[in-house]
């Protein structure tokens, strides 16, 4: 440390009782003030707030600072908060750091003494950092302003739109030959049983005649790079063997396929020709072979289809095809699926024919379902008369599979016992449930319509189900009475847990965090809910975790709005703080070129005709990869060097 004081100013934050309730501030001042490299230290109660901005702009004129540090919360909270405000003052905003005393220091522990021990090491560590801090200046990139949305469900079309109705153009992105996703296959929808299809098909056809909208159906992303502002994304279009320009969606080859399978959209429950339509409302109305299914493909027979197309749309010589899409912003609007069967194995889920799941069950009662809307067994075709509905099939129980709440399944398990009682007036209609969550608006007057409709709740786990000759043995227990429950079903549906639709390769491949789960985790639970720490990419929907319909709508305008506002902007600011390279150090290796995540750094032959690694900025994350690699220290970060290492660790041993 120098013998003169340094134009370092210190503020610590009470943050009320966060910070204040655990540790000593009054004594983290005085503590601090001793440092030789302060010039002032000054604690207030709120920090972030109006007043104590302006008392950080007052002293940093009046001690005519060069550089601050800011004892408060996590800087992901208000690091930008602070650093616009030294900006304010005249300070390089890349001369302000954050402690963190909340989170790393006064939220882990109840030990006030230790807490405020470790609060002035923090702070010390932050104030070693700081002294060798440089100013920077944001890297300014150009804005291609086209989006580009992956998941054609509800979720995805909402954000699509809004962006386009915005007046910026859209790539809407499916894997599936339609969109629509899981909202296509309900029936209706809670709490006010509107048609799902009536809600959803104005949507899917205006998404499809939208000018600004590019609608891209059975496309997988394969390889997304560059950065925000300017991606490019390597798209698969697969194989339809059929022309959709010259294809009429008229079904003629469809009536003339003499294959079926089973079908996937009817979840199973029923077959479904190897040329094929999604179902009758798809978007785009097309066809598409199933190549894995095709008796041409798999025996060199038939081609039907191509006999009879009046349009000549069949062919079989398609191949797949790839196309490299530039974009300025990402929506992730991939959605969910449901778990493994196997999973449940106790409950007969895979085993018997009459235990199915809540999208099954949603076929059944679906107008366009294998039934035309009557509820019939899958075994026989038989109306069931007592129907029992398990909830929590998957969902917290973290000893077998899910910890968490799958949030939909109590009011769906609702909606689906009042249509059956609706198709199945002398039918029964029972639910094992474990506790009931009603947490929407209108949710708590449907469940409440339910029992009044004759649907009986039974508070209580089910421990087995199996077959016994036509009827379904369902075994469980009564919590409220104490007692075993045995009840014989003709049918049993599960509310079965949701999952990820993505799998975490995939999410490898666009560099996007996820949870434990798979879900996609958001830049901040609270404040950032819809974005995500890789910059430019958004979320909507089920991507991110559990729910419903208007709840994914909601995220789905939140994340265009956040595309729009960034489409604004005539350029981005990049963050400086990128891991640059000491030219003199560099022996050309290329170790940091193999383990940059962002494809941020390459080799180039310099005028010496020496190789030497060399930064791509506007790539570059500063996640400091390059320079824990770097074998000669020449990957070095801007503000956050070895140096400073070095000091911020004698800092702390003090």
């Amino acid at each position: 440390m120098s013998e003169t004081k340094k134009p370092i100013g210190v503020f610590v934050c009470h943050c009320g009782i966060n910070i204040a309730g655990t540790v000593d501030v009054k004594e983290v001042v005085r503590r601090i003030s001793e440092e030789t490299d302060v010039a002032v230290v000054l604690d207030h109660q709120y920090c972030c707030s109006d007043p104590g901005q302006n008392l950080i702009k007052e002293t940093i004129k009046k001690y005519n600072l060069e550089k601050v540090v800011v004892a408060c919360c996590s800087p992901t909270l208000h690091e930008n908060t602070f650093r616009k405000a030294v900006s304010e003052a005249g300070i390089n905003p890349y001369n302000c750091e954050i402690a963190n005393i909340r989170e790393q220091c006064s939220w882990v522990t109840e030990d006030r003494k230790k807490a405020t021990q470790k609060a002035v090491k923090i702070i010390k560590t932050i104030i070693a950092k700081v002294a060798d801090n440089e100013p920077l200046v944001p890297i300014k990139v150009s804005v291609n302003r086209r989006a580009l949305v992956i998941g054609g469900g509800v979720a995805g079309i909402q954000a699509a739109l809004d962006i386009a109705n915005a007046g910026y153009p859209v790539i809407l992105l499916d894997k599936n030959p339609s969109i629509g996703g899981h909202m296509s296959q309900l029936s209706e929808t809670f709490p006010t049983l509107d048609c799902s299809q009536c809600i959803l098909t104005p949507k899917m056809v205006e998404v499809k005649q939208h000018p600004l909208i590019n609608l891209l159906t059975y496309a997988e992303v394969e390889e997304v790079s560059g950065y925000v502002g300017n991606f490019k994304v390597k798209v698969r279009k697969k194989a339809k063997f059929v022309d959709w320009e010259r294809c009429t969606g008229c079904d003629i080859c469809v009536s003339k396929c003499p294959k079926k399978v089973s079908d996937e959209f009817n979840c199973g429950l029923s077959t479904r020709k190897v040329i094929y339509k999604m179902f009758p409302q798809a978007v785009p109305n097309r066809v598409v072979i199933d190549k894995e299914n095709c008796l041409y493909f798999t025996k060199g027979a038939c081609r039907l289809c191509e006999k009879h197309c009046p349009f000549g749309a069949v062919k079989f010589d398609d191949q797949d095809q790839y196309e490299t899409l530039e974009v300025g912003a990402i929506v992730l609007a991939t959605g969910y699926e449901l778990i493994d069967r196997k999973i449940l194995g106790s409950y007969g889920y895979g085993q018997y024919q009459n235990v199915i799941d809540g999208l099954q069950f949603e076929r059944l009662l679906s107008a366009s379902g294998p039934y035309m809307g009557e509820v019939r067994r899958p075994s026989d075709g038989e109306i069931p008369r007592t129907v029992v509905f398990v909830q929590c099939a998957g969902s917290r129980d973290p000893e077998n599979a899910m910890a968490y709440c799958s949030k939909i399944c109590c009011m769906y398990t609702a909606k689906q016992a009042i249509l059956y009682k609706h198709r199945v007036h002398d039918g029964e209609a029972i639910v094992f449930y474990i506790d009931v969550r009603t947490g929407g608006k209108g949710f708590e007057e449907f469940y409440k319509r339910a029992t009044d409709e004759g649907v009986l709740y039974i508070r209580g786990k089910v421990s087995k189900i199996f077959e016994q000759g036509k009827k379904v043995i369902v075994w469980g227990v009564d919590t409220l009475t104490g007692k075993k429950v045995e009840v014989e079903a003709d049918l049993v549906v599960l509310a079965t847990a949701m999952r990820p639709a993505v799998s975490k390769e995939w999410a490898q491949i666009i560099k996007v965090a996820q949870d434990e789960y798979g879900w996609f985790t958001e830049a901040h639970p609270k404040l950032r809910p819809v974005e995500t720490l890789s910059a430019g990419f958004y979320l909507a929907g089920a991507c991110q975790g559990p729910k419903d319909i208007p709840e994914a709508v909601a995220q789905a305008s939140g994340a265009a709005s956040k595309v729009i506002s960034l489409f604004t902007r005539e350029t981005l600011e990049h963050t400086p703080t990128i891991a640059g390279v000491v030219e003199e150090l560099c022996s050309g290796c290329a170790i940091c070129v193999d383990v940059c995540p962002y494809k941020a750094r390459e080799i180039v032959i310099k005028d010496d005709k020496k190789k030497k690694a060399k930064v791509i900025e506007v790539l570059c994350e500063g996640c400091g990869a390059c320079s824990a690699a770097c074998p000669t220290g020449a990957a070095q970060q801007k503000n956050f060097t070895d140096r400073q290492i070095e000091n911020m660790v004698k800092a702390g041993l003090e």
